[in-house]
Formats: C-alpha cells, sequence, structure tokens
C-alpha cells in the first residue's frame, strides 16, 4: 500500500517483536512497527550489502518529512554511499585529538606510568590548542608548520612530540573502524618524512674523562662533607654517589625505599625497572658505607626537599662540571659507569645487565644466564667502584713529565 497518515496510525502493533509495512509508491521506504513505537526507515542494497536506516519515530516527524528524508537516503545509497559506514566516518573524524590519545593509552595496559606521563605532557604543551580538535581537522600543513614553530624551541623535543602525534594517528587509523575498513586513512605526520624535515639528533656520548674521574669523585665527596650543607643538598651528593657507583638511571635510583635496600648483604631491589624485569643488583662496599650514614626519616632513602623523592641532581653535575671543565648531565654518569668498566675489564655482558639493559644477540647469553638475581656480580661490581674511588686528583706532586728525546726536561 501507499503508507498514508491514516495507515501508519491504524496499522496493528504486533504483541512481541518487530513487523515491517512499506511503500509501494516509494521503493525501500516503510514503517517498523514494534509492541511501543512506529518507526519510518529506508532500507537498500549498498555495495552488494542490504542496509537499513532509521529514519525518525511517528510523532516526532511527519510522514511528509520522512518521506523526504527516504529520497536522500536512497540517492546515497544508488551512489554507493554506505550509510552505516557514513555514519560511524562522521562519529570518528569529529573524535577530538584528546580522546584519541585517552583511547591509547586505555589500550597500551603493560605501559608506565613515567611514559604515559611524558605522552600528556607532548600533549598539553605541543598540541595544547589541537587537544579538543577533531584529529581528522588536523591537515598536513598544520603539522609541518607546528613542526618548524616547535623546532625553534628545540629540535630534540621537537622531533619527539611529533614522533607521538604519528603514533596517536597511527593509532586512530587502526582502532576506528567500519566493516573492517579505516574512517582515519591518512596520517598528515607523513609530511614531515616526505619533505625530510624530521631532525638529525647527534646520539649524545658525553661522559666523564677517565682522566677527569678523581676531579669528579673528589668533588661529590666535598659536597658531602661541606659543612655549610644542608639536609637536601647531602642528598643530592649521596644520590649522585649513588649514580655513579652502580651505573643505575636517576628514575631507579630516586624512588629507592629503604625496604628495597639490604645494607648488611650489600644489595638492592629494583621491581619496576625500565626493561620491566625485576632485578636484584649488587652495592659495593664504598656505596654501601655512604648509605650507612644516611637518615631514615621516611620510606625514600634520597626523599625530596617536601615530599616524594629527589628527581633531580642538576645542582651536584653542574658542580661536577666546573671541577672538570666539561658539561655533565645525570645520565652522563651512566656512560661513564660503562667507561670505567671497559677500563678494569669487565666484560661488556656483565655490565649491561649490571647497567639494566636487555640481553640480546648471543642466544646463550640471552636465554641462560641469571639475569633477576645479579649479587654474583658483586666482585666485578667492586672493582668498577673501587676504581673510580681510588683515582688521584693531580697535583704538582704527583705529575711526572714525561723525558724528551735526547734527555732534555
Amino acid at each position: 500500500m501507499k503508507l498514508t497518515k491514516s495507515t501508519v496510525e491504524g496499522a496493528r502493533l504486533p504483541e512481541k517483536g518487530q513487523r515491517f509495512v512499506w511503500d509501494d509508491e516509494l521503493r525501500g521506504f516503510g514503517i517498523r512497527l514494534t509492541p511501543t513505537t512506529r518507526t519510518y526507515i529506508v532500507q537498500a542494497r549498498v555495495n552488494g550489502t542490504t542496509r537499513r536506516v532509521s529514519l525518525g519515530r511517528h510523532g516526532t516527524i511527519t510522514l511528509q518529512q520522512a518521506r523526504k528524508k527516504a529520497v536522500k537516503e536512497l540517492s546515497k545509497m544508488v551512489e554507493g554511499i554506505d550509510p552505516i559506514l557514513e555514519k560511524k566516518r562522521l562519529k570518528a573524524e569529529s573524535v577530538p585529538l584528546r580522546q584519541v590519545v585517552e583511547d591509547y593509552l586505555g589500550d597500551r595496559k603493560g605501559l608506565k606510568d613515567s611514559s604515559r606521563a611524558d605522552i600528556l605532557k607532548h600533549l598539553n604543551k605541543a598540541f595544547e590548542d589541537w587537544a579538543d580538535k577533531p584529529i581528522a581537522k588536523i591537515t598536513r600543513d598544520m603539522v609541518l608548520q607546528r613542526f618548524r614553530k616547535r623546532s625553534e624551541l628545540g629540535k630534540t623535543q621537537a622531533n619527539l612530540a611529533f614522533r607521538n602525534l604519528r603514533a596517536w594517528f597511527n593509532y586512530a587509523m587502526g582502532a576506528y573502524r567500519a566493516e573492517n575498513e579505516p574512517i582515519i586513512t591518512h596520517n598528515p605526520v607523513k609530511v614531515l618524512s616526505e619533505t625530510r624535515s624530521w631532525h638529525r639528533i647527534q646520539a649524545r656520548s658525553g661522559k666523564v674523562p677517565l682522566d677527569k674521574i678523581g676531579d669528579a669523585w673528589a668533588k661529590i665527596q666535598q659536597l658531602r662533607t661541606a659543612p655549610e650543607q644542608t639536609t637536601i643538598s647531602r642528598t643530592l651528593a649521596d644520590l649522585t654517589a649513588f649514580l655513579m657507583l652502580t651505573g643505575c638511571r636517576i628514575g631507579e635510583a630516586g624512588p629507592l625505599t629503604w625496604d628495597r635496600l639490604n645494607l648488611d648483604e650489600g644489595w638492592w631491589f629494583l621491581p619496576d625497572p625500565k626493561n620491566r624485569e625485576p632485578i636484584t643488583r649488587p652495592l659495593p662496599k664504598v656505596l654501601v658505607g655512604i648509605l650507612k650514614e644516611r637518615p631514615r626519616t621516611g620510606d625514600y632513602v634520597f626523599p625530596g626537599r617536601s615530599s616524594g623523592w629527589v628527581q633531580s641532581v642538576r645542582g651536584v653535575t653542574d658542580a661536577i662540571s666546573k671541577a672538570i671543565g666539561a658539561e655533565i648531565t645525570a645520565h652522563d654518569l651512566r656512560r661513564t659507569f660503562r667507561a670505567v668498566a671497559g677500563e678494569v675489564g669487565v666484560e661488556f655482558w656483565k655490565t649491561k645487565l649490571l647497567m639494566g639493559h636487555k640481553m640480546s644477540g648471543d642466544i646463550t647469553l640471552s636465554h641462560y644466564t641469571e639475569k633477576s638475581d645479579l649479587r654474583y656480580l658483586a666482585g666485578d661490581l667492586e672493582r668498577i667502584a673501587t676504581w673510580i674511588t681510588t683515582r688521584k686528583t693531580p697535583t704538582a706532586d704527583n705529575v711526572v713529565p714525561f723525558p724528551v728525546k735526547g734527555g732534555g726536561r
């Protein structure tokens, strides 16, 4: 029959389930009847698949309005536009960047808290004004212009921020799909590769020169024992000594608590290192002595100024830099540890374990080496620590001039 207001209102509702009444005049237009509702619909095949779209409930829209909407929807479907995919596409394209990042973090269950914080930092600093913008509205030109602007503040941070943005787009391309087809089909960050805009960043290789180890250690000891020092300055110096003598990361040593430290047996436990493998590491004797002198005023071995733990030793590394005549960071102490290990002949695989690196390359070492309890490497660590702490600072008394050819001085 041709649908009219009277036929729609007079159609018998089913006691359960649903039934359909189709219009003879406009093919594919009809009304779906349920026990409580009358809903206008349109149905047709699109690309070999039957699609049905709800147009609105009778009473909310009129029959004439529904018929006009049906004509528009049928025209789109004749042109091959899938209404279901189109609806999902529009929804996905309206998702703001902030929601994409939240979904991204939600799906990455094993991500460390520090990594999550870094990701959110980039969102809120580099892309603060994009956070509530639909991701589909971020264009190649916008990416290129923002990258150039952020590069003026720092090339390394610009690279990091836009690598994160690239990862968020790649996630959106995989996560937001309809009928196994991606809704977001292009990653605008590709423009940085296509225009060769990524910055070449020189790998950091800073460390305390071996002939300056004595100066560096002497400066740490001076800061530890200075009579005018405050509690926090002593803590910073002690933490720096810990970093230098163990080769660990500041993010591993800073949050160390007393219950994960055994000074009687000389070891410490790290439950969640960067490689996600809990590990027990040995402590050198000189460091045990330093730690025994520390006051136990709370849970943390290296407590912060007001709360939490120390997260930077910048003041101490600046003092070391001045003493040795070269700029040094906390991470450079890790590279220093590795250099000293090589100097005293500690095998490279042992050094990697002591520093918390993953074992790779050699299958035998990787699969059959004890990696969770490194107390068997205490002797190797002791050799490294002894070399660091016994270097002499050059003075006029211990500098021996090399003889000149011919016997001259």
